[in-house]
């Protein structure tokens, strides 16, 4: 498989032991096993997320299972215990599903997770992030590379025809998992996907002008970011793991893209976030900041102070802290005498305390 071997070569993988979230739909089915069967002595391990959703999805990590026995790829069903929420079901089981494969990775020691996202999937994320407002990084949907909470997601299909990995199944004399929930309409990612062959018919917008275009967003996204983190390295200060500072001027200084970039960056690893904060409460934050009309934010877990001419972004603790007192601020400062004499605020030397 061609798209196997370029991805596997560009980014060293030959020897690398990686994990498959595998559903048993067409995708994830035939991902795993192209791997498998372009790269034979590939470390693989199959994982099936059993969400207890449907009365079949018991059924369908068995499917899987026999699947990768026949074949002798190593097989786990993660299962999602517990109670099920009874709105935003689909967001929810998203999130579980990531959770419940990266810390298996992470307890097994396998760093890299392989996703088999195709090019609809990629319409569909610019579609629903479009329809959201989002700026050019979420309009940069899915990148093929991508570390979440110490694991490398890859995503090497993102160019790639659904159609594809049925054509494969059907060659091997396979069958796949039909997930009904993706003819359900109270979903909008699922109305998306049935919207784009009219989208193309009446306008001659396919998915695969839309990955074009999602494609120079993210060289754009590139740019941006290379820009962003050397102005974090260069300019702004890091408290330990408790807070970050810069000084107003160079923020004020700043375009308005890395303002955005960088802060959301700065607040999605303070507040241990898995996507950045909301564009537009972030935005509306800016907006204060930059009039003055705002001396203090929350967004994402994180206080956004202005004061003493300085832009100070702090980890927040929900539960106030009766214990803070001035002597435990001094033995601290006697440990770490490089703290003494500067200016820092109150909720920063909580927060330093507690990581203590």
């Amino acid at each position: 498989m061609q798209v196997v071997k370029e991805f596997v070569y560009r980014y060293h993988l030959e020897k690398t032991p990686l994990a498959f979230g595998v559903s048993g739909g067409a995708d994830s089915l035939a991902a795993v096993l192209m791997f498998h069967e372009t790269f034979p002595l590939l470390p693989i391990v199959a994982l099936t997320v059993d969400h207890g959703l449907r009365p079949s999805s018991a059924d369908e990590a068995l499917f899987v299972a026999n699947i990768m026995k026949k074949y002798g790829i190593e097989h786990h069903t993660l299962r999602w215990e517990g109670e099920k929420p009874s709105v935003g079901i689909e967001e929810k089981a998203r999130e579980v599903r990531y959770n419940l494969l990266i810390q298996w990775c992470l307890q097994h020691h396998i760093h890299h997770l392989v996703l088999a996202h195709h090019l609809y999937d990629q319409a569909e994320t610019f579609l629903l992030r479009l329809q959201r407002g989002s700026g050019i990084y979420g309009l940069a949907s899915m990148s093929d590379v991508t570390l979440r909470n110490g694991i490398t997601l890859l995503r090497p299909f993102l160019s790639t025809h659904p159609d594809f990995f049925k054509d494969f199944l059907r060659n091997h004399q396979l069958e796949w998992v039909e997930d009904e929930s993706n003819q359900c309409m109270d979903f909008l990612r699922v109305r998306m996907r049935k919207f784009l062959p009219i989208l193309e018919k009446e306008t001659g917008i396919s998915p695969e002008k839309i990955c074009y275009a999602v494609k120079n967003l993210q060289h754009t996204k590139s740019f941006v970011e290379d820009t962003a983190f050397d102005i974090i390295k260069t300019k702004v200060h890091q408290w330990s793991n408790s807070g970050y500072s810069v000084d107003f001027a160079e923020f004020l200084s700043w375009h308005s893209e890395l303002k955005y970039f960088i802060l959301s960056s700065l607040i999605q690893r303070l507040g241990n976030l898995n996507y950045p904060p909301e564009a537009e409460s972030l935005l509306s934050v800016i907006q204060q900041l930059q009039e003055k009309t705002c001396e203090k934010a929350t967004l994402g877990g994180c206080l956004i102070i202005h004061a003493q001419l300085k832009l100070w972004i702090i980890k927040e603790y929900r539960q106030n802290d009766a214990s803070f007192k001035t002597y435990l601020w001094d033995e601290f400062i006697q440990k770490n005498p490089t703290f003494r004499g500067i200016y820092l605020p109150h909720t920063l030397k909580e927060a330093l305390l507690k990581e203590k």
